[in-house]
């Protein structure tokens, strides 16, 4: 079997697809990338047997066939060759032979009947959005996901469609992001989990763009597709937590604040906060802010006020700074609304302006005060 490529083309899409590898692998065979020429056409597969990538490229060939080439030593080689026609050469006994201008590679690849086959996508239902409402859907909720394996079921983004828009949740238990778009809508009334690692390599392959992408799922997997790229991802098999009765309903006290004052405010006080806890104070009574940090352990203080706009009982309650620092991150606009009641009940974030179609709100657990 023999093909020609462009070094540069096939590099930037096996890029794409190599973040799906895992460093160590149960399987050797998990290491390589699985080759697959058909009639000038290059489908290149990468897979973790959780998660599969593939990409499309065209290149030269004559003949049809498969081979499975290691991934690390094929994607440094790649990083070093300036831009040019390659020719891979496979032998009878998987033997990859790469010519270039001015240079011979050889590497022994593995007999492609051993990669794993990808799950089929039978019975699926699926819904349309586009690529940019799904990358702010990933930004927006992503930092929330848990890392705790014990839970699985919080360790994905939760997807809840209906027919007048799509939900987008996360939790760690320590704070809840709920990211709702009213431009998307699905044929069919569904929820599903999807892990982290998948949406992560989506984010970094799909373009921030308005390309629509049509995303398919079943009982097990999710499939997506833009362009010459494909991502198909096993779904979380748990139950997410109920999320809406964590949300107070009634936090009657209400502060406004400029974002990016605050956060600034945050990351200058948090460094003298606590290391395990990142605790820090806040009281707010009329139009003033206090933040408060310290590390007794150190006899580390750190306190700074701020303007704001409060409408509410004068009120002292605590907070993870590195929560709060991260849910503004990924909230967009200038001034956010802070809804609490007492200092023992979760805060409510909410951006002042919204997108026409978008809808954010994040829930953050209160620490105890440290008096």
């Amino acid at each position: 079997m023999k093909f020609i490529v462009s070094s540069s083309a096939l590099l930037k899409q096996l890029q794409q697809i190599n973040g799906v590898i895992n460093a160590n692998t149960v399987l050797p065979i998990l290491e390589d990338f699985l080759f697959e020429i058909d009639k000038s056409k290059l489908t290149v597969v990468a897979t973790d047997l959780e998660t599969v990538m593939k990409v499309h490229l065209d290149v030269e060939a004559k003949d049809s066939g498969k081979v499975c080439i290691p991934a690390k030593i094929l994607i440094d080689s790649l990083k070093n060759i300036s831009e040019q026609p390659l020719t891979f050469n496979i032998d009878k006994n998987f033997g990859v032979e790469i010519t270039s201008d001015n240079g011979k590679y050889k590497v022994m690849g593995e007999n492609p009947d051993n990669f794993p086959k990808e799950p089929a996508a039978d019975d699926t239902n699926s819904f349309t959005i586009s690529s940019t409402a799904l990358i702010t859907a990933v930004n927006k909720t992503l930092f929330a996901v848990s890392n705790d394996d014990l839970r699985p079921a919080m360790t994905g983004v939760f997807f809840e469609l209906t027919k007048t828009g799509v939900q987008f949740v996360a939790t760690d238990a320590h704070r809840l992001v709920r990211y709702k778009r009213t431009d998307v809508s699905s044929p069919k009334t569904e929820s599903f989990i999807v892990p982290k690692k998948p949406l992560t390599l989506l984010k970094n392959a799909l373009p921030d763009n308005e390309d629509e992408l049509t995303i398919s799922y079943n009982s097990n997997h999710l499939f997506v597709t833009h362009g010459s790229t494909q991502l198909i991802c096993r779904l979380i098999d748990a139950r997410f937590p109920d999320y809406k009765v964590v949300i107070p309903t009634d936090n009657p006290y209400k502060l406004v604040v400029n974002r990016s004052d605050f956060q600034n405010a945050l990351r200058r006080i948090s460094v003298f906060s606590n290391k395990s806890t990142n605790q820090v104070a806040l009281t707010i009574s009329g139009s003033e802010l206090q933040l408060a940090a310290q590390d007794g352990d150190f006899s580390f203080e750190g306190n700074e006020r701020m303007n704001c706009q409060y409408d509410g009982e004068d009120l002292q309650i605590a907070f993870n700074a590195k929560f709060l620092i991260e849910i503004l991150n990924a909230t967009s606009s200038e001034e956010v609304k802070i809804e609490l009641s007492t200092p023992t009940k979760a805060g409510i974030l909410k951006p002042v302006e919204e997108t026409e179609g978008e809808e954010l709100l994040t829930l953050v657990m209160p620490l105890m005060l440290n008096n």
